[in-house]
């Protein structure tokens, strides 16, 4: 990967959670810093490098993950990630309010050689067009995420169509690989065109990049349950995800039924889960400690493909707030800015510097109850009168999920006949946990989802093939 993206002006690094997308990313950028200091002529400035993510929740986890890349690199590479910090795409662009304008366009370009966008498969095809407007034809671009996701709510499914397009073979790439030994010729080319990592298999025929994209397929944060479902589901095995939920295993649970009309005895485990995470959250936020209060913020997430409705997040939310009120009663006597309230950025605050899909906590301080986010790893304080469109986050949709990770997730699954149950919603959903999954939905309902692939004609795909 770090071999295509420093021999192509644009790149692709696709792959599922903890593949390594970020990490490799580490890894390039100390890449190319060295190939500038090689090529540069004396006196010409350091690389200038953007790392961006369409929200700042997406751009938040960038930074601190490329932060703790930072550690796992030879002390010799070091310097070329220290301190990088991470931008929202609108930010990074210069946006001006709700014009739709950008101080940043092909008038005006951005005056960096290497642009890196995470979370690419959050991208519409109308904001990649302004970010490749606006970055310089000399700048090198690298375009990570997982072309699996869901795609962007608005038009478009850029990384989808890039990393299934088939495009024309770059003879000159194939033979700087070649000659650098970046691959091994090992395997036969993955379906999608994009290249894997080298192998050990019989010898086939030459593993070919198209469009620039190389797809990581190992998984190096997790493996058990969770993993083998998420692959059933990306591979559309419905028989095989369904056994593996009726398995009983202890990092994927399956709560078999219509969410809307299961007795309330067979939500008891997740009603306990969804309280002790509140409960501790608000104790944490009472006591003024506002990092633990964070920390613990992400501990359990519900998540729901609808916004309204009997299975959507305001049903839940209530639903949630009335079991944290008979095990804490009185927990919201300072409504709506009690201490221990879960909060969801729903609009870009440029002057704050906080941006749709950031989550904080309502956090009791020496100087009165504050709204706490995280930035740079580090608490940030704000009056809660200041803030613009927030929200209450017991619960949240699959869509403004994407870019984030929590401990253990709870799934709410819509009827099967839902237009909203497609194979990336379901993939997006259970992929967001860090060491368990609940499903609460029926047999029906997932294998709908596994065997409705969302589509989308944007025209990028079939373009990039010929």
């Amino acid at each position: 990967a770090a071999a295509v993206a420093a021999l192509r002006p644009v790149a692709v690094i696709a792959g599922g959670p903890g593949t390594g997308k970020t990490t490799t990313v580490a890894a390039l950028l100390a890449v190319l810093h060295d190939l500038h200091r090689a090529t540069a002529p004396p006196g010409a400035p350091g690389l200038r490098v953007a790392l961006a993510a369409p929200t700042g929740k997406a751009a938040a986890r960038l930074t601190q993950s490329v932060a703790e890349a930072h550690g796992r690199l030879p002390e010799t590479d070091r310097a070329a990630v220290a301190g990088a910090t991470a931008s929202t795409l609108h930010r990074l662009l210069g946006s001006r309010g709700t014009s739709g304008r950008f101080r940043h366009h092909r008038g005006n370009r951005l005056p960096h050689d290497v642009v890196v966008v995470d979370e690419t498969s959050m991208v519409s095809l109308t904001m990649m067009a302004r970010l490749l407007e606006a970055v310089r034809p000399d700048a090198r671009l690298v375009l990570v995420g997982d072309p699996d996701q869901l795609a962007s709510v608005e038009a478009g499914a850029v990384l989808g169509d890039l990393a299934a397009a088939g495009g024309r073979a770059e003879p000159a790439l194939q033979d700087a690989l070649s000659a650098c030994g970046a691959f091994c010729v090992d395997r036969p080319v993955p379906a999608s065109g994009a290249a894997g990592a080298p192998a050990p298999a019989e010898p086939g025929p030459p593993v070919v990049v198209r469009n620039g994209v190389v797809r990581l397929e190992r998984n190096w944060r997790f493996d058990g349950t969770i993993a083998d479902f998420a692959a059933a589901v990306q591979g559309d095995d419905p028989d095989t995800a369904v056994a593996l939920l009726r398995r009983g295993a202890a990092d994927l649970s399956f709560v078999d039924g219509d969410a809307a009309e299961l007795e309330p005895r067979r939500l008891d485990t997740f009603r306990q889960d969804v309280t002790r995470a509140a409960v501790d959250v608000i104790g944490a936020a009472e006591a003024g400690d506002a990092e633990q209060a964070l920390r613990v913020l992400d501990d359990h997430r519900v998540l729901c493909a609808h916004r309204r409705g009997p299975h959507g997040v305001t049903r839940w939310t209530a639903e949630i707030e009335r079991w944290i009120e008979t095990e804490r009663p009185g927990f919201a006597a300072e409504a709506p800015w009690y201490p221990g309230r879960p909060l969801l950025v729903t609009t870009n605050d440029y002057d704050l510097g906080l941006f749709n899909g950031d989550t904080g906590v309502v956090v009791r301080t020496a100087s009165g109850r504050r709204a706490v986010f995280a930035r740079d790893n580090a608490p940030v304080a704000f009056e809660p009168a200041r803030l613009g469109g927030v929200g209450t986050v017991h619960a949240m949709t699959v869509h403004r999920s994407q870019g984030s990770q929590f401990k253990r997730i709870t799934v709410v699954l819509p009827p099967a006949d839902s237009p909203l149950m497609t194979r990336e919603l379901l993939y997006t959903a259970v992929t967001r946990a860090k060491e368990s999954v609940r499903i609460i939905g029926t047999e029906e309902a997932v294998r709908a989802a596994i065997g409705r692939p969302a589509g989308r004609a944007s025209g990028l795909q079939q373009r990039l093939g010929t």
